[in-house]
């Protein structure tokens, strides 16, 4: 036998006798593997996000509703009830009516009430008929409201709220997340008159406004002199310059 032979056969018993990889037990993995190996690695959502409305719901669109003055809130309700007796929800989503929150301090007591952003309308988000008419399950059940007038727009297709104009009132229509403050409608450098108090029918400037106290502080001349003097801020009036 050859020196060239019998390298041969050496080097064949070599790869004989080195143990090969096994590919039985491991398949290549999928294209659909990789993914939902990938998806798994991700960050679930938390329920905040997974939660939270979207601006305008897929297939629908906000629409204004004119209704009785102080009736937005029994409209409110009596539409979202009939919605869900009738099954509804498919057609007519959410129904809004924005407020705000404020606060009045008179005598050293604390009130706080809500006020109507937009008084006499309610928002209603619905999905109208290809033709842009309001589906006539909807319409009628509507419409046999108590307080209820017509949508803005055409007779019978309503006009859409634009993207800022929805942004807007659904900012409003968000709870405040802090304690209001006293909505005061002065401002530093107006003219006031005094109308209750020891210093009444005294006129003066407006120098600093106090929300949280519901207080103003105010500049009267006293004997001549200019003197800073706090006071509750429904104890004053805007005078005409």
């Amino acid at each position: 036998m050859s020196e060239d032979q019998e390298l041969t056969q050496q080097e064949a018993a070599e790869q004989e006798s080195t143990p090969k990889a096994s590919t039985e037990n491991t398949p290549e993995a999928s294209v659909d593997e990789v993914v939902d190996e990938a998806v798994a690695d991700e960050a679930p959502q938390t329920s905040e996000e997974s939660d939270e409305e979207p601006l305008i719901t897929p297939g629908m669109n906000w629409f204004v509703l004119r209704v009785a003055s102080n009736k937005e809130d029994s409209v409110r309700e009596t539409l979202l009830r009939k919605i869900k007796i009738e099954d509804l929800p498919h057609l007519v989503n959410r129904i809004l009516v924005p407020t705000e929150k404020q606060k009045t301090i008179k005598g050293g007591k604390q009130r706080i009430f809500e006020k109507k952003l937009y008084p006499g309308y309610v928002f209603v988000e619905m999905r109208l008929e290809e033709d842009g008419r309001i589906p006539q399950d909807v319409f009628f059940l509507i419409k046999e409201t108590t307080g209820v007038g017509d949508f803005i727009g055409t007779a019978g297709r309503p006009a859409a709220m634009s993207v800022p104009e929805i942004e807007k009132m659904q900012q409003a229509s968000m709870p405040a997340e802090q304690q209001p403050e006293v909505k005061m409608e002065f401002q530093k450098g107006d003219n006031i008159k005094i109308m209750e108090g020891p210093f009444e029918n005294m006129e003066g400037t407006v120098d600093l406004l106090l929300p949280d106290q519901g207080k103003v502080r105010v500049i009267v001349m006293i004997f001549g002199r200019a003197t800073p003097v706090e006071l509750e801020y429904w104890l004053i009036e805007k005078v005409d310059e």
